[in-house]
């Protein structure tokens, strides 16, 4: 069943200042709320909640084929209802996708071709292994005959630079690892005393989804509560031990903090890796929303270089408080920070005050100067609520439950906010029809004769269109598309990539660009990414371009 959408492109509210973006309405209503959302290499964007509730998707038949009849009984049945949906940005159009377990608080990361690996969740869920293929149109969710070792409800997954390698990190009292696919039959999970030392029993953890980034170097940083380490998962090993982040105050849910790398450039041969972990829950929190108050939740930033030999935290403020916040790194380099609330904790009915206003930080301005905010939205986008970088450049922005399972009524308690089925996209200043003559268009990428991608190290050429001569600083950069879910944007990284050579031609706006790809997989592990070319701020809209690895392992087990 393939449902068409209403409204598409339609402002909500234009930008008032030069700066601020604009908010359109796509969809009112899409069913389903985006507790989990990854945009995949053919422009389809996948989410999915949780299987044990209904949704806002009535079915006709549940999958197994028996219909779903308007009696009480199957109005109250889960099965009558879709969970997981495929949204087509381009027709704008949604059908719905067959969940088998439920995926509630899953994880899941992109292998190199595409697929979608996705993790874990809850009940009979919690260790099964489930793929997506957007490569066929009609595909369905499929699940994996292999489990996890261990129950993974609230983990976190990490692309490695082993060719479809994924370790999964973490979970509700859960304090290990483990490789998806297993590296032996024999193979089970391995404890990591860190996930030990940073749980708080008291407040549900905290250190659950633990952030993780893949450094240049290969290890892998983690971060959870208020600490973090760089870690050799090759040796089980911790490389470096860094400083606490300064401030009261938890960072990992249900306190729902995020983080992200900056973007790594050639310029240093992509050494320099620095995170940044922006918002979080008050100490006490999730204990005090739990009798009716609401802390105001932590406005600070910090930023570390985690390679090199000086580990300091930098910490800046934000405009107010934030928590349950998303971080998604733009074409530009700069970070926008969107979603959330200002007080209480993550979980059900412990957000209040919602942040309707995203925030941007521009890296490379001064201190003191680097926030600046952007449009306000009129919808609360709080617990479980996502937001995801769409190749034509805006941001899809949907979900929200603040309950445990859906309420659309909350006007007998104005405190309270519905749950969340409309989807949204915010658009960034610099994609509005001003600067059309600046941006660059029909972008297209050749590889080398033979090749359906670019190898580390290759070249490749980019051509693409300008009505105006390029502008000083052109800039292209590979964007690895995240799955979003809780605050988290797992997997997310961005790369400047070098221009070994840019030429205009004679004959009018077309211009050549040959481009080297990153040098390695612990830079940029195999698969696609959003190419952008950014002419002086203005991007274009992105294509996808591949990096391949070394031959695929299966993809499904």
């Amino acid at each position: 069943m393939t449902i068409p959408l209403r409204g598409y492109g339609s402002a909500v509210g234009e930008s008032s200042g030069a700066r601020e973006g604009s908010w359109q309405l796509l969809l009112n209503n899409s069913g389903v709320v985006a507790m989990h959302m990854a945009v995949t290499h053919h422009n389809t964007v996948i989410y999915f909640d949780q299987t044990e509730e209904y949704s806002g998707y009535p079915l006709r038949r549940r999958y197994n084929g028996r219909r779903c009849i308007r009696i009480r009984k199957d109005f109250n049945d889960p099965d009558c209802y879709a969970h997981s949906i495929e949204y087509d940005v381009s027709s704008n159009r949604i059908r719905p996708l067959n969940l088998d377990t439920d995926t509630w608080c899953s994880s899941g990361s992109f292998l190199s071709n595409g697929t979608l690996l996705q993790t874990g969740g809850h009940g009979a869920g919690t260790r099964r292994i489930r793929y997506f293929s957007p490569d066929n149109r009609n595909d369905e969710w499929k699940q994996s005959r292999s489990f996890l070792s261990d129950s993974r409800w609230y983990a976190s997954n990490q692309i490695l630079p082993e060719n479809d390698q994924v370790i999964v990190v973490g979970g509700r009292r859960v304090y290990t690892y483990e490789f998806v696919p297993k590296l032996s039959s024999e193979a089970d999970s391995i404890d990591l005393p860190f996930l030990h030392q940073t749980y708080d029993d008291n407040f549900k953890g905290n250190n659950l989804y633990p952030f993780l980034h893949l450094s240049s170097d290969g290890n892998l940083y983690i971060f959870a509560n208020r600490d973090s380490i760089l870690f050799d998962y090759r040796r089980n090993k911790v490389v470096k031990t860094f400083h606490q982040i300064p401030g009261n105050g938890s960072r990992n849910n249900p306190s729902s903090g995020s983080s992200v790398i900056l973007p790594l450039d050639h310029t240093d041969r992509f050494q320099k890796v620095e995170v940044m972990v922006c918002g979080g829950a008050a100490s006490g929190a999730y204990e005090a929303a739990r009798y009716g108050k609401y802390l105001d939740a932590l406005r600070s930033c910090g930023g570390m270089v985690i390679t090199g030999n000086k580990h300091e935290w930098n910490m800046e403020d934000m405009p107010e408080p934030r928590l349950m916040n998303d971080m998604l790194i733009l074409p530009t380099g700069d970070i926008l920070i969107i979603n959330g609330a200002k007080r209480g904790s993550a979980d059900y009915e412990k957000g209040r005050d919602p942040s309707f206003e995203p925030y941007l930080y521009a890296p490379k301005k001064t201190e003191g100067s680097r926030f600046s905010v952007l449009k306000s939205s009129n919808i609360a986008r709080m617990y479980q609520s996502s937001a995801v970088l769409l190749p034509d450049g805006r941001v899809l922005v949907a979900g929200g439950n603040p309950h445990r399972s859906y309420v659309l009524d909350t006007t007998a308690d104005p405190d309270y906010y519905p749950t969340e089925l409309s989807l949204q996209a915010f658009v960034p200043h610099y994609m509005e029809q001003q600067y059309d003559d600046y941006r660059p268009a029909n972008v297209t990428i050749t590889y080398s004769i033979g090749q359906d991608g670019v190898r580390y190290g290759g070249e490749f050429t980019v051509r693409f269109w300008l009505r105006r001569r390029p502008s000083k600083v052109v800039e292209f950069s590979a964007y690895a598309p995240p799955f979003t879910t809780h605050s988290i944007s797992m997997n997310q990284r961005m790369l400047r990539l070098e221009c070994k050579n840019m030429a205009r031609s004679d004959d009018g706006g077309w211009v050549n660009a040959v481009l080297e790809a990153p040098p390695s997989p612990n830079v940029a592990p195999s698969g696609y990414y959003m190419l952008t070319v950014v002419n002086g701020g203005i991007p274009s809209i992105s294509e996808w371009i591949r990096v391949l690895g070394g031959p695929n392992k299966r993809t499904t087990q």
